[in-house]
């Protein structure tokens, strides 16, 4: 072929090339990284004991023999342990008469702990932090929560400022997803996602069952998480976002009030799950399978399910077929809502214990964080050293709306856990027959074997730390009798 040919097809193709090469260097930078993490660990004199809830609950005067048969069962239930935290009005006794004040100083200890040490971590100035995306459902304020950070921190003015309010418990997942699509218009960026939950000013004291579930599971807690799309920093990052899928059933009724702030019929405001929940919650959680699917699970595998699937439909005799997830996750962060949401996800996964550990022992020791729960588990697998380059990790939420969220993170390094929120105490865990062992159980066992018609529980019955079912029954009976009661 003659030379000046061969120039002119070179001069045709270039454009082409230019195009293509164009692209990927634009796509390296939308990628979405994150840094580092932090979970936060609130001070030990915070901590709610099997004593400690009695005694919140027996402040509660509209609560009978009925609703403590209740709160026993959902707490025990539940597996909830006796290291999870409160917000520090709890134990002034003020849960009933919280002020702004409390709900504001609860996230000023979260917000000048959990980022200052993130930041230093990871040798970020706040100077340096491009987008801030805050998320915290239940206090919205002015100024807002985003510029309490910007002021404490004197973070830069051309700041990209995101506050979240309402979105629940999947909240964190809907931050991610904003920074994410910010990464796609802007190069070289760092943000900062904050999520947390305000419980100060959330406490329902009154007798209402469908609200009285949030204040078993519901503790403090939240996260802080540095993302990145510098292509320079992808050494150094810990995950990559594969993908993210948000599913909002808030056109449906029934979806949008099944989990619901009102207030009850003595108009005490609380928040109420409705019994339509596990049937919402299920619904929105298949639809969002059906999307994130076929964007993380091998080829292969969606076609045996669709071949398997055809033969079922043509002969009924064919067992139903159910998606492997495993072939294309290897760890499952599931949302700790309670033992009851654990067991349904791991169901509808084909999951085994190992799988669902996390969120059992997150749950145990930490409760239901809300939108940070989901970084207590990726931080008990970090911590037990489960987390190796490569490795693919499905993040589950669902939130108030009705939303599931959904995301797929791969592991960039392996992790060697030195720096997680678990590393004092991680050697405690797995805990086993988190319900039969339930210290709540031993102290409180005797209510449910309780006479509704001549229950009563004296003002000046005193609660001890060591009681069992046994003393404690003991002790309530000589102080019945102490008052002239016929038992």
């Amino acid at each position: 072929m003659d030379f000046p040919l061969v120039f002119l097809y070179s001069i045709a193709i270039l454009p082409l090339l230019y195009f293509i090469r164009r692209h990927f260097h634009r796509k390296s930078f939308q990628n979405c990284y994150i840094l580092d993490y932090e979970c936060y660990k609130p001070t030990p004199d915070r901590k709610v004991s099997s004593k400690f809830s009695g005694e919140v609950i027996r402040r509660n005067k509209h609560l009978g023999i009925k609703e403590y048969k209740f709160l026993l069962k959902a707490i025990v239930r539940s597996g909830i342990g006796e290291e999870t935290y409160s917000p520090r009005r709890m134990f002034e006794g003020r849960e009933a008469s919280a002020e702004l004040n409390d709900a504001l100083f609860e996230m000023d200890e979260f917000f000048l702990d959990s980022i200052g040490k993130l930041l230093d971590r990871t040798g970020t100035p706040a100077e340096e932090i491009d987008v801030l995306v805050v998320n915290i459902s239940m206090l919205a304020v002015m100024p807002s929560l985003s510029a309490r950070i910007i002021n404490f921190y004197k973070m830069r003015e051309d700041l990209k400022v995101f506050n979240l309010t309402g979105m629940g418990c999947s909240a964190s997942l809907i931050s991610i997803s904003a920074v994410e699509n910010i990464f796609k218009s802007l190069r070289n960026v760092n943000a900062l996602v904050v999520a947390s939950e305000s419980l100060s000013l959330g406490w329902y004291s009154g007798s209402d069952i469908s609200m009285l579930l949030t204040n078993c599971l519901f503790r403090c807690g939240g996260c802080t998480i540095l993302l990145t799309n510098k292509p320079s920093l992808k050494s150094k990052s810990m995950f990559k976002l594969k993908t993210l899928i948000r599913t909002h059933h808030g056109g449906s009724d029934e979806s949008y009030n099944c989990c619901l702030q009102r207030e009850d019929d003595n108009g005490i405001t609380g928040f109420h799950l409705g019994k339509d929940l596990p049937k919402v919650a299920t619904k929105a959680f298949v639809d969002n399978l059906k999307q994130i699917a076929p964007k993380i699970l091998p080829i292969t595998e969606l076609l045996r399910f669709v071949i398997l699937r055809f033969l079922h439909k043509c002969n009924s005799s064919v067992p139903k077929p159910k998606i492997n997830f495993k072939t294309g996750v290897d760890h499952f962060c599931l949302h700790t809502g309670g033992k009851a949401v654990i067991d349904a996800v791991a169901n509808n996964l084909s999951l085994t214990e190992s799988d669902v550990e996390p969120a059992r022992m997150t749950l145990h020791r930490f409760g239901n964080t809300s939108a940070s729960s989901a970084w207590y588990l990726l931080a008990y697998m970090e911590a037990k050293k489960r987390l190796k380059k490569g490795d693919r990790v499905f993040m589950i939420s669902f939130g108030a709306g009705f939303k599931c969220n959904s995301c797929m993170w791969e592991v960039v390094r392996d992790l060697d856990g030195e720096n997680t929120v678990w590393k004092e105490f991680i050697h405690d865990y797995p805990k086993q027959d988190l319900g039969v062992n339930s210290s709540f159980l031993r102290k409180y066992g005797w209510i449910r074997d309780e006479n509704p018609d001549k229950f009563r529980i004296p003002d000046d019955l005193q609660i001890h730390e060591d009681d069992d079912h046994i003393p404690a029954l003991l002790a309530l009976i000589k102080s019945l009798r102490a008052k002239g009661k016929d038992v």
